[in-house]
This record gives structure tokens, C-alpha cells and sequence, in this order.
């Protein structure tokens, strides 16, 4: 072994030491989109009788019928949480097979918590705004943006997003919403049939909305190349920090300030947007007078590997 992979492994080991406080602080986050979700769906979304896309439309569409058929209230508990939780179990058995444990644990709070959330919290007999395309959009942004913090917490909501996962593991250039929206044609082509159009229509908003909003928040999809410009001869310390603490690789090349005439190291790094933040504080703390460029959004094909969870 090397003494520069010695000392990355150091730092990695370092590193880790302290993940168990990130990790309960995602553990937290996770709750609270939770939360956010559950609200968004039965404050905004339920009351007008709107079909979220994906699992948990599957699960609406399954409770009604249940309902119809029936004629039976179950003691006035929300269905379609028990029903989506129920409809995930064999999905967690595959994504068990795998994913990491530490995702799998974070995505079984993640689907418990909106199950029980949405099977307690009570729906609003009257929508809370008066224009249904309102309630429609605002219940897309809640919803987009607690599924896009449970993404950003490496967990997972279960169902179409546990395959989008996957997909993105394997590289594939598609986004988690992406595989959202094309899973949903099947689900609102019944609908289509079944329902007055509006509801369909209203229902395509507001998926569309929570869809772009998960692709928002969730900045792990989105990869961006770093250059890094710097006067100093020896950048050991800076390569190993970046090395070690994001287990990214590094491209450097030497060149010459057309102005200036003094030699300069070039470092290139790519990344997920996720992981910007901890790349600007790493050259901030060791070399200030840095020159850094951000590329967002960058296609990259081969050797790279997307940390989703």
C-alpha cells in the first residue's frame, strides 16, 4: 500500500468516526418530510379527491374500491397509508437484496412514518383554498419537497422511487422523477377511464409539480465538475482531504497563467451537487486564494460512481 493511500484510508477512517451525528441528524430529516408529506397530501390533495402517481395512487385507487365494494369505514383510519405501506413489503425484500443496510433502515422509517402519518392524520372534509388548481399545486410542492429531503437523507419513499433508485445506481441517464412521470401513464390512463377528466387532469399537475420538485431537492442526481485553479506548489494536503473525505478521485495537470507567467496546478474533481458544499468549505479552510469553477449538470459516461444513498 502506498503512503498516499495510507493517508486517504487515514482520513476516511477519520472521517467516519463522526458519521454517526450526520446520520442522526438524517434520521431526524427524514421524520420531518414525513411530516411534510402527510400534510401536503391530506391538507391539499385528499379533500379534493386528486390521485397521487405512483405507489401511493395505486393505494388510493385500492382503498375507494375497497370502500365501494364494502360499504365498510374501518373504523375511520385513512386506507391508503396501510395499503401503500402494505404494497411496499415486497419492494423492501428486493431493495434488501440490493442496497445497503444503513439505506434499507432509513427507507423502512421512511415508509412507516408517511404510512402512520397518513393512516392518523385526518383529511379536511373541504379543500383549504378555494381554486382546486391551487390546492393542486401547493399539495405538488409539499409533497415534492418532503419525497426530495427523504431522497437527500439517503432513504427512500418506496415504490417507483426504490426503482428510480436502482436505475440511477446503474447509470443510466434518467432521473428519479423522470421514471416517476412514465410510471404514472399506466396509472392515469385507468384513471382516465374510470373518473371524470378533470381528476385527471388535476392529478397530472399535481404529480407533474411534486415530480419537478423531487428533482429539485434531490441534488444527488445531478452531477457537476469542479475545477480547481491554485498557486500553490504543494497541493498534497488539499488532495488528500478531498480524497478522504468525499472518496472522489482527482485529475490534476500543471499549467501557466497567461498573465501572471506563474505555474499553476489545475485539480479536477466530479462529483454530485450534494457534495459541493463540503468541497467549497475543504479549499476554503486549507488554500482561500483558490480559484474555483462549477460546472453543473455535466453528462458523465464510464467510471463513476452516483452516491444516492
Amino acid at each position: 500500500m502506498s503512503a498516499i493511500t495510507e493517508q486517504v484510508q487515514a482520513m476516511e477512517d477519520k472521517s467516519s468516526q463522526f458519521s454517526w451525528k450526520l446520520e442522526a441528524q438524517r434520521y431526524v430529516g427524514i421524520v420531518v418530510a414525513a411530516v411534510i408529506y402527510a400534510i401536503g397530501f391530506n391538507f391539499f390533495l385528499a379533500p379534493l379527491h386528486l390521485y397521487a402517481g405512483g405507489f401511493m395512487g395505486f393505494a388510493q385507487v385500492i382503498a375507494e374500491q375497497l370502500k365501494r365494494l364494502t360499504g365498510f369505514h374501518f373504523w375511520d383510519l385513512e386506507l391508503p397509508g396501510i395499503i401503500y405501506y402494505l404494497m411496499n413489503i415486497p419492494w423492501m425484500i428486493i431493495a434488501y437484496r440490493m442496497m445497503r443496510r444503513r439505506f434499507i433502515f432509513k427507507t423502512f422509517l421512511a415508509i412507516s412514518c408517511i404510512s402512520v402519518l397518513m393512516t392518523l392524520i385526518p383529511v379536511f372534509t373541504k379543500p383549504i383554498l378555494e381554486e382546486t388548481i391551487a390546492n393542486a399545486l401547493f399539495a405538488g410542492l409539499m409533497c415534492g419537497v418532503g419525497l426530495g429531503i427523504i431522497l437527500r437523507m439517503g432513504a427512500c419513499d418506496g415504490g417507483m422511487n426504490i426503482i428510480g433508485m436502482v436505475v440511477l445506481q446503474k447509470g443510466y441517464p434518467i432521473s428519479v422523477g423522470q421514471i416517476n412521470i412514465l410510471a404514472n401513464i399506466l396509472l392515469f390512463s385507468y384513471c382516465l377511464f374510470v373518473y371524470d377528466v378533470s381528476i385527471v387532469i388535476y392529478s397530472l399537475v399535481f404529480t407533474t409539480i411534486q415530480s419537478l420538485m423531487i428533482d429539485k431537492v434531490h441534488a444527488q442526481n445531478i452531477n457537476v465538475r469542479v475545477l480547481i485553479v491554485t498557486n500553490s506548489k504543494d497541493c498534497a494536503t488539499l488532495e488528500l482531504e478531498i480524497m478522504g473525505q468525499l472518496g472522489r478521485g482527482i485529475t490534476k495537470w500543471h499549467g501557466i497563467g497567461a498573465y501572471s507567467g506563474q505555474e499553476k496546478t489545475i485539480l479536477m474533481v466530479v462529483a454530485s451537487k450534494y457534495e459541493v458544499p463540503k468541497i467549497r468549505a475543504i479549499i476554503h479552510e486549507i488554500d482561500t486564494k483558490a480559484f474555483v469553477t462549477i460546472d453543473e449538470g455535466v453528462s458523465v459516461v464510464g467510471n463513476f460512481l452516483k452516491k444516492l444513498t
